[in-house]
């Protein structure tokens, strides 16, 4: 009969053996069914703890630079707003929920579908003038009603109370992962277009301050840029600016020849009327783009279209012109230049990211939230300069020794990887399992050959 020791030692070889068939160690590749295998033939852990992988891009909850906060008080203490907090949450709710304008050439098929409806339901005598009125009339109740918004003194107070904080803890994660991702990147000139408040110059000083010396704010609205202007000065008119080198206008640089190496448009492509104004607005800020362009939107369904079309603008276009001598990628977050695969499913879902904050503390505005957005971020130069991981599009749910990873990957698909350590190495699941919504896996394509039996995991 065994004895106690003998037992234990017994147990203890089992335990070496089932990693050894299990687990691979850091020197060899995990393989991931389906989906592709660690990429550990950079080392790309080295002395890394895995918590602190080079996929991890989330920020904790972001705040807001006490000067801007402070200043953002201010201005909405020296001129209070009838019933602010129910004025703020309208607005909210407004953008949150908007739509795209209509295209007339949908508006035509539209009505032209419903005037063929109405002669085959209704009397085929009526007249041409009623037949057009119950069209208009069923087109009025059907078509979104989407109008240009016109920022006045008040509303961009309002905008301001509403948007401020969310805006900037969207585009800091966004300039967060081109700073995490390429670190020796340092941008010297930066242009907002639908600059609003002011909070992409405040975000980009914050990640960049030590080396961005002009900041060009560009908005239709001088409503808007006086706001922005007071903000960066305290909150007053003749203080002197927080952030050095900041110019507004009201149109975009005309000349050709001016580019930026960071060129930002947050919440902006939404607010324009056409199909065709927001493709030539596209164009020319890549024109004027040396290095990378932002795109920021709502994270809907809208807002993701939206970004999607900008994004194909882009990759479509093949002109070389003597000034865009330097093609362009998708620097983040598609690990592909491919058709997206969120509009391509059959239940299409908008490819959003979350990003905590601390608000601005008004009275009714304490507690944490979460900013949800949609992000495109596209560079110049070749997609082989960057690292093509798969990105995770969705929480991570971490269960009892496995975890749920739902992955946009370089193929161009996705994938559900239930992650295990047994299957697939102790590297890449605790990588899963420390990683999070929006995060990179650092995982790279399988190879060409399928693995051997006996190197293939085996299953419990």
């Amino acid at each position: 009969m065994a004895t106690a020791k003998e037992v234990k030692l017994l147990i203890r070889c089992c335990r070496w053996c089932r990693s050894l068939r299990g687990s691979q160690s850091r020197a060899f590749a995990a393989l991931v069914p389906g989906v592709s295998q660690v990429d550990n033939n950079s080392d790309f852990l080295g002395k890394t703890p895995h918590r602190k992988h080079p996929g991890i891009l989330r920020l904790p909850h972001v705040r807001l630079p006490q000067a801007l906060a402070d200043a953002a008080q201010l201005l909405l203490l020296e001129r209070p707003v009838r019933n602010v907090e129910k004025q703020v949450q309208a607005l909210t709710n407004y953008l949150w929920s908007r739509h795209l304008p209509v295209e007339p050439e949908e508006l035509q098929r539209r009505a032209a579908d419903l005037e063929k409806k109405f002669l085959e339901s209704q009397d085929s005598t009526q007249t041409e003038e009623k037949l057009r009125g119950a069209v208009l009339n069923a087109l009025r109740r059907t078509t979104y009603h989407w109008q240009k918004l016109s920022y006045n003194e008040e509303l961009s107070l309002i905008y301001m109370a509403a948007r401020l904080d969310g805006g900037f803890a969207a585009v800091s994660r966004a300039f967060h992962e081109i700073q995490a991702r390429v670190p020796e990147f340092q941008p010297q000139t930066l242009m907002d277009f639908g600059s609003g408040t002011g909070s992409v110059t405040w975000a980009a000083h914050s990640t960049w301050g030590q080396s961005l010396r002009e900041y060009v704010c560009v908005d239709s609205s001088a409503a808007m840029l006086g706001l922005a202007e007071k903000l960066l000065k305290g909150g007053s008119e003749s203080g002197k600016p927080c952030i050095p080198g900041v110019f507004f206008r009201q149109f975009l640089p005309v000349s050709p020849k001016v580019q930026f190496d960071v060129v930002v448009s947050a919440f902006a492509l939404s607010e324009l009327p056409s199909k065709a104004d927001r493709v030539e607005v596209v164009r020319n800020l890549w024109r004027k783009t040396s290095h990378f362009l932002v795109l920021v939107e709502n994270g809907t369904k809208a807002g993701h279209h939206l970004l999607m079309d900008a994004r194909n603008l882009v990759l479509q276009e093949k002109e070389k012109s003597p000034l865009d001598l330097q093609p362009g990628f998708v620097f983040a977050p598609c690990p592909h230049e491919l058709p997206c695969p969120q509009l391509t499913a059959s239940k299409s879902l908008a490819c959003s990211f979350s990003q905590p904050y601390h608000p601005i503390p008004f009275s009714w505005n304490k507690k944490p939230k979460e900013e949800t957005f949609s992000v495109v971020i596209l560079a110049r130069g070749s997609p082989k300069e960057t690292n093509r991981w798969p990105r995770i599009t969705q929480p991570v749910l971490k269960r009892p020794r496995h975890v749920h990873c739902h992955l946009c990957c370089p193929d161009g698909n996705m994938q559900h990887a239930v992650v295990t350590a047994r299957r697939h190495g102790r590297d890449l699941y605790r990588c899963a399992r420390v990683s999070s919504w929006g995060d990179l896996l650092p995982v790279i394509d399988p190879p060409a050959f399928p693995p051997s039996p006996a190197e293939e995991p085996t299953e419990s």
